[in-house]
């Protein structure tokens, strides 16, 4: 064990205990997308906080990354970042874990007077406050407050002090957020027409309305990973519905309508249905 890498060692030591981890680059940064997720084909968002369904050997996903299976950590694949890696991260809400990222002194002034005490784990500019259960992540849930649990990483920066408090109900109201208006999709959506003559059954109500009705509910239900959900959902939707020319602006709308309400945006909306559309050649 010796000759592995440091960030590999302390990797192999956080995985041993449940918690899985992924290699940092310089500045903190999950390593690049490879050639094959390129643009976000896979489902996952550009900014790499967060990733989409994707089968990819490499280390290239962020959170989505991060495992505790010693041989995918060893493997090939991984060497070469682990050998280029300044940190370890972790993803907390498959730890079971939530980090509270007190950014500056201001935010842990704050954290003192209003959270209950747990494991604290000091930063350069600040303090992680690690609890245990997980919840939604959410960034600036006020100045200097990010959330770090389901769908983020965390940076590895040693054990803390102080002993882990089961996650308070005053951390989870901070990641909830006022309903913001729902906007509809800007534009109808192109889809190529069935060709031939006759009437296409897809426009049956009874087939089509049943169709988008369950293509929303599975959103609505959505208790986690929203963001696969969505793209997963609209890419059923559009292996079935996609070359007839069925869908609608209203169908399409439908849909994005019930993404927004679960947190999604507009332009998060509009990636999703276009990846999806790309990976079905449409």
């Amino acid at each position: 064990m010796s000759t592995l890498p440091e960030p590999l060692r302390i990797a192999l030591a956080l995985a041993a205990i449940g918690v899985p981890v992924l290699p940092l680059r310089a500045g903190k940064a999950p390593f690049g997308n490879c050639h094959r997720c390129a643009n976000s084909a896979c489902g996952g968002r550009p900014n790499m906080k967060s990733a989409g369904p994707c089968r990819c050997p490499g280390v290239c996903h962020a959170w989505a990354a991060a495992t505790t299976v010693p041989t995918v950590l060893t493997s090939l694949a991984w060497m070469a970042a682990w050998h280029r890696a300044v940190a370890v991260a972790y993803h907390p809400g498959a730890a079971g874990l939530t980090v509270v990222d007190l950014d500056d002194a201001a935010a842990v002034g704050w954290a003192r007077e209003t959270l209950p005490a747990t494991r604290v784990v000091p930063t350069t500019r600040g303090e992680h406050w690690i609890y245990r259960g997980a919840m939604v992540s959410r960034n600036a849930v006020r100045a200097g407050v990010d959330i770090k649990s389901t769908m983020a990483y965390a940076r590895y920066l040693g054990t803390g002090t102080g002993t882990m408090a089961a996650l308070p109900d005053a951390v989870r109201a901070l990641a909830v957020k006022e309903p913001s208006p729902v906007r509809p999709a800007p534009h109808a959506v192109a889809v190529p027409a069935r060709s031939g003559n006759g009437e296409c059954r897809h426009r049956t109500p009874a087939y089509l309305d049943r169709g988008i009705a369950m293509a929303e509910q599975r959103i609505t239900e959505a208790s986690s990973a929203v963001h696969t959900t969505v793209y997963r959902t609209f890419l059923a939707v559009l292996s079935t519905h996609g070359r007839c020319g069925c869908l609608t602006e209203t169908h399409v709308t439908r849909l994005f309508t019930a993404a927004q309400a679960k947190g999604e945006s507009l332009r998060h909306c509009t990636d999703a249905w276009t990846n999806a559309r790309t990976r079905l050649g449409l």
